[in-house]
């Protein structure tokens, strides 16, 4: 540890912070729907917080988009208001737009693969298979929310779990991660 380039108190706050993000993953895990409502329910108090930013500035700056800003205000504090009284419901919306989404976005891969004569066959069959589970995926979604909040849950945790052992290491070395190989950086 005497090689370390990063002071001892720099370390220990890394090291609890990954701490914390294992801790958060294990919570992600155990409660996958809570997790998702309590996400609406932040990006809910963000749309509140900007739209009184967006409303008050409209009024008070000198502009000529001074309405257009005000609206834009308007309709953020009303998604947030909505998000912030109905968060399960909000939730299940935004999944199953996810969903769609989702579902154009395999349909498109499956074109792609389809249509991509210029590919390598394996890329074109990858392509194929990304997009053939992407709409089987979008479908498990849209025909049961919950399901997709586990599955976004899931995904969301496995991210946590790797970053806090990501920032525990760097805490304990004392040292960055580093991202790319040798020789490859600035």
């Amino acid at each position: 540890m005497g090689n370390s380039n990063s002071p001892s108190w720099r370390r220990g706050v890394l090291v609890g912070l990954g701490a914390l993000a294992i801790i958060l993953s294990i919570l992600v895990f155990i409660h996958p729907g809570m997790t998702i409502v309590t996400i609406i329910y932040i990006l809910g108090l963000i749309l509140i917080i900007v739209g009184i930013e967006k409303i008050i500035s409209g009024i008070f700056e000198k502009r000529t988009s001074k309405w257009s800003t005000v609206g834009l205000g308007v309709l953020a504090l009303i998604f947030g208001s909505i998000a912030v009284g109905f968060p399960v419901h909000t939730a299940v919306f935004v999944i199953i737009f996810l969903g769609i989404g989702l579902l154009f976005s395999g349909i498109a891969h499956i074109v792609y693969g389809l249509g991509n004569k210029e590919s390598p066959g394996w890329a074109r069959g990858f392509s194929i298979g990304a997009g053939a589970l992407a709409i089987a995926i979008s479908f498990l979604v849209m025909v049961s929310p919950y399901a997709g909040a586990v599955f976004i849950s899931l995904f969301l945790g496995i991210a946590l779990l790797i970053l806090g052992i990501e920032i525990i290491a760097v805490g304990i070395t004392g040292r960055r991660m580093a991202m790319m190989p040798r020789g490859m950086e600035r």
